[in-house]
């Protein structure tokens, strides 16, 4: 009989999987799981109960939270040579790497998406020996992440970082910074730089539209010296996809990626504070199985599909 490890954070959501989990724990249990709950007791602690469901071979990890409590999963499974699949069920504010999976917030419809049993196995990055699913990053904005109060981001939800972001902005200050990646290399000023593995990054989708999550390569995006009113612009433009194209950007892709400042910039890891940099960046190919909508996996067809009548043309 195949058994199952629910690792969730009950502060998360308002607390809503919480109170849901008795039906989530039947629904497991009458699929044919063997399934336990673990409630995270604070920070560090889904790593450990990660270990320990290695350590037990569970067939299944169950992952209840935001991207945090994601990557803190992921931290601790990432270096076991046997990696139970991930299930996803969004409970946090943004839900980045649910939301590039197609996973409802809906916590039955997420159920049933780990139960149809759809494995697919995707990247994930690492920086200075810690793990992310969904971005790396630096610069003055990106810290906006960690720096949103918690209680803040529960009463608004993503309208905190717009808040926290409009607040930052007169302060933005770019960095000199050579960034080698694969065989080039950037060397200037820049406001921000973003390696995504998926194309959701920050509750935006269209940052990083093209990025797929199993071929092997992150989407890396600079944004160099810009003024305030140009930096508006881009940001305007970039919540609506079309500023790939402006000259301020660097948008390209990636296996592996090194970030030297000249000055002192911070890490942010899956929205996270990650440490200071330097860091190099690499790409695990198709190292963890996850399931995944079947939106998903139409998605990335489109993708390929399109990516490769662009190259043919």
């Amino acid at each position: 009989m195949k058994s199952a490890r629910i690792i969730y954070n009950p502060t998360a959501g308002r607390e809503t999987f919480r109170r849901e989990l008795p039906k989530v724990l039947e629904r497991f249990e009458l699929a044919g799981y063997v399934t336990s709950a673990h409630a995270t007791r604070g920070e560090g602690d889904a790593t450990e109960a990660a270990k320990l469901a290695v350590e037990r071979k569970h067939d299944v990890v169950i992952v209840a939270g935001g991207d945090g409590t994601i990557n803190e999963v992921v931290q601790g499974i990432a270096e076991a040579d046997f990696r139970p699949k991930l299930g996803v069920i969004p409970a946090g504010t943004t839900n980045d790497f649910a939301r590039a999976l197609s996973i409802p917030r809906d916590t039955k419809k997420a159920v049933d998406i780990i139960l149809k049993d759809n494995g697919k196995a995707l990247d994930i990055g690492k920086v200075n020996e810690q793990y992310f699913i969904n971005i790396a990053g630096g610069g003055d904005l990106t810290e906006l992440t960690y720096d949103v109060p918690i209680k803040l981001k529960s009463a608004l939800g993503q309208l905190a970082y717009y808040i926290k972001g409009i607040e930052m902005l007169p302060s933005l200050k770019p960095v000199s910074t050579v960034i080698e990646y694969d065989d080039k290399v950037f060397e200037g000023d820049i406001m921000l730089f973003l390696v995504a593995n998926t194309n959701s990054v920050g509750g935006f989708e269209k940052l990083a539209p093209d990025a797929l999550i199993d071929d092997g390569y992150f989407d890396l995006l600079i944004l160099k010296k810009t003024n305030l009113p140009e930096f508006l612009r881009i940001a305007t433009a970039g919540l609506r996809g079309n500023h790939l194209e402006d000259e301020h950007i660097i948008y390209t892709q990636a296996k592996r990626i090194k970030v030297t400042p000249k000055e002192k910039m911070l890490l942010n890891i899956d929205g996270e504070y990650g440490g200071k940099l330097p860091g190099e960046i690499i790409n695990l190919k198709q190292h963890i199985e996850f399931f995944v909508s079947d939106e998903f996996i139409e998605r990335e067809a489109r993708i390929k599909g399109n990516l490769e009548t662009k190259e043919r043309n």
